[in-house]
């Protein structure tokens, strides 16, 4: 049987039983009946014990999984006729199976529907039910105020363990379970349900059950006294906040501290502005920029412009590139942040202690540290790469001559961006992927667009290739070649002058003096901290790529002043960093950007989808620019205008996504998209054709046709 038919007969017969049993045993679930019936009930425990024992026990249980009205008569009734003690020990267990019970019900019956409808905005509560979920349920346990049964079914939606629900639960309700029976065995003296819990008794339940939390806490405070236990706290502090390294994350960190009035120190080893300015986003950037002037110059004659070949003056190319760090690097200098209060030291730090830092040979005191020491490309051990000429993206900013031959190793973001722009200034490039596709974390019609543009370009793309080796030139020619073997065991050779590695980058977290305070890494590399940014120690953080999950330059920033204000704020309040609409661009062309999630996340979590696409050949701006290429792809709720993900390939990609993660931040549906005035003719108007789309697939037939014999009716 179908799961959907299954689920529909299980709800069909629970309606019938729930309605069956209410209509005929509904009037003995009272107060009134109860002592009314007591004493008749009592001479059939009498005279049938064993039997009723079990009849009782059969039946709370399926009340309570069906969640019928009366848990709390039938309570009284194990106190009335059983006793203390055996009337505990049924309905604790009783009471705990049939709340497991229809947990399971309501896990079965909805939470696969629930989670495919609403998994991106239940994603916060999934992760806090998984990693706290017993220590909330037990806290809601302990509270009468919370109906058990709604408790019950409301979790069975969650990603929470059958097991972690029984056990918190038999645990949880034995307090209320015990007041209610101690209640029951004094049935002669109650006149009504509402003197079985007195406010001072309710209070006393809401005061047990916060107490978790505040255990939580204090345990939380106990931990961390352990773990400064080892080091001298100083009487005095030279300053309110170390921060380590001066990268995206760190100049954030350390403008946001000095923006606060706290004494700032700003230790960097290497050059102020981190990746980001020297090897990262401004060099790449300014040579994709005069790689695209070059293509679109030989292409010219496409719209009537004739122009000659024009060489490459390498050399001039990169002191342009230099020229482009130049001009934005007093923007993260010394003198700058000086400016802004911050003290600023060239040197490498060391951590001695949780509130003492060597800079440069000196030691300072301090009450918070932020570790922002970023990423170094991750380097692969390939035999005879050593003896080449090889780059990776922190190196490649020194070459002096384009190489003839370049090979590409990796097939991400970062390697695709170098090997257009190698490609369009006259390299012979060739990409090597391990992966089937390029770009991975993106949709298959992405990487398929893309690679099909590369190799229009003359880019030689191999997928699903593993590199073996390679093999320094023996003869005169200085031709290097590199082994490759494919996934069906194909060896291959490609000749080479050099090889740019591109296959990520790996969290510097070595030499810090991380490894001597006990600061774990995770299984990525990144450094172990929590929700708001906290090592195992709260006054040490971390932000940037050496944090993690994502490893952007704007993440850095975003992270950077969650890590800066939990610092200089604690113990007042902390902040959870916020993940949960992250942008990002591979600056290809065309672009590739995207937010939220693709088809193949949402696929693999389970997540229900629509996609609206709508194609940039059919955009007039498009057109007239010559670069009519691309789409916007839209993902969302089905039935519903809510966005769950866009993806865009196109001219400004990275740019026109900036609406997308206005709308998704401030729950704004593709509605309101389509009801904004677009510029025309603009890129962002694409935004608008896709919300259109959208319109178009989901307009109400019927009123449309009803309409359209009305306005017949009015033509007479």
């Amino acid at each position: 049987m179908k799961p959907r038919y299954r689920n529909l007969l299980i709800a069909l017969v629970l309606i019938t039983l729930w309605f069956g049993l209410y209509h005929f045993f509904g009037d003995l679930l009272t107060f009134e009946a109860l002592k009314a019936k007591q004493q008749a009930w009592a001479e059939i425990h009498h005279d049938n014990t064993v039997a009723t024992l079990a009849l009782y026990f059969i039946v709370y249980v399926i009340a309570t999984a069906i969640s019928l009205p009366g848990a709390v008569i039938l309570t009284l009734a194990g106190g009335a006729l059983f006793g203390f003690t055996t009337g505990l020990l049924l309905v604790s267990f009783a009471s705990t199976i049939g709340a497991t019970c229809a947990f399971l019900l309501a896990r079965t019956l909805f939470r696969d529907t629930v989670q495919k409808q609403f998994g991106q905005q239940l994603q916060r509560l999934n992760d806090g039910v998984k990693r706290d979920g017993a220590l909330y349920l037990f806290t809601l346990r302990l509270v009468p105020i919370f109906p058990f049964f709604v408790i019950n079914l409301l979790m069975g939606l969650t990603p929470m363990r059958t097991i972690t629900f029984y056990w918190v639960s038999q645990i949880g309700m034995l307090a209320g379970t015990a007041v209610y029976v101690n209640a029951g065995t004094q049935l002669g003296q109650l006149d009504s349900l509402q003197g079985i819990l007195s406010p001072t008794l309710l209070l006393s339940f809401a005061l047990i059950g916060v107490l978790p939390l505040f255990a939580r806490r204090i345990a939380a405070l106990v931990q961390a006294k352990r773990a400064y236990a080892a080091y001298p706290h100083p009487k005095t502090f030279d300053y309110d906040l170390v921060v380590i390294g001066a990268g995206a994350a760190g100049l954030v960190s350390a403008y946001i501290g000095a923006a606060l009035k706290a004494k700032v120190l700003l230790v960097e080893r290497e050059k102020m502005g981190g990746d980001c300015l020297n090897t990262g986003c401004v060099p790449s950037k300014s040579l994709l920029h005069a790689a695209k002037v070059r293509h679109t110059l030989r292409h010219s004659a496409d719209i009537g412009i004739a122009s000659p070949e024009m060489a490459v003056d390498f050399p001039a190319v990169m002191r342009s590139v230099k020229q482009a760090i130049a001009h934005i690097e007093p923007h993260d200098s010394v003198a700058r942040y000086s400016a802004l209060g911050v003290e600023c030291i060239a040197g490498k730090a060391h951590i001695d202690s949780p509130f003492t830092v060597d800079v440069a040979g000196k030691k300072v005191t301090t009450r918070n540290i932020i570790i922002a020491s970023g990423a170094a490309p991750v380097l692969p051990n390939i035999p005879g790469l050593r003896d080449v000429p090889h780059y990776t993206s922190d190196t490649i900013w020194g070459i002096t001559a384009l190489p003839p031959k370049l090979i590409v190793l990796g097939g991400g973001p970062i390697g695709c961006e170098l090997a257009q722009a190698f490609a369009r200034l006259g390299s012979e490039v060739t990409i090597i992927q391990r992966n089937r596709q390029l770009l991975p974390r993106e949709d298959d019609d992405v990487a398929t667009l893309i690679q099909q543009i590369f190799e229009r370009e003359g880019i030689r793309v191999l997928t699903a290739h593993t590199a073996l080796e390679v093999r320094p030139h023996a003869g005169g020619d200085g031709i290097h070649h590199f082994l490759i073997q494919s996934a069906d065991g194909e060896a291959i050779t490609i000749p080479c002058d050099a090889v740019l590695i591109a296959l990520g980058r790996q969290p510097r977290t070595q030499g810090f003096g991380l490894e001597e305070l006990g600061i774990t890494t995770t299984p990525a590399g990144t450094l172990a901290v929590d929700a708001y940014l906290r090592t195992k120690y709260p006054n040490i953080l971390a932000c940037g790529d050496v944090a993690g999950p994502y490893q952007f330059t704007h993440t850095a920033s975003h992270q950077a002043w969650y890590a800066a204000v939990n610092a200089l704020i604690r113990p007042l309040h902390q902040f959870a960093a916020d993940y949960r609409v992250i942008p990002w661009c591979t600056f290809t062309d065309p672009e590739v950007a995207r937010v939220g999630l693709s088809e193949a996340e949402a696929t693999a979590q389970g997540i229900a989808f629509e996609v609206t696409r709508y194609g940039i050949d059919d955009l007039d701006r498009a057109i007239a620019d010559n670069c009519a290429e691309g789409f916007v792809k839209v993902l969302t709720v089905p039935g519903k205008d809510t966005i769950l993900g866009v993806t865009i390939i196109g001219p400004r990609a990275g740019d026109i996504i900036a609406e997308w993660v206005l709308a998704m931040k401030h729950k704004l549906g593709l509605n309101t998209v389509l009801g904004t005035i677009h510029i025309y003719p603009t890129y962002a108007e694409a935004n608008r054709f896709a919300a259109g789309n959208w319109k178009k697939s989901h307009a109400p037939q019927g009123i449309l046709r009803a309409v359209e014999r009305w306005h017949a009716w009015r033509r007479g």
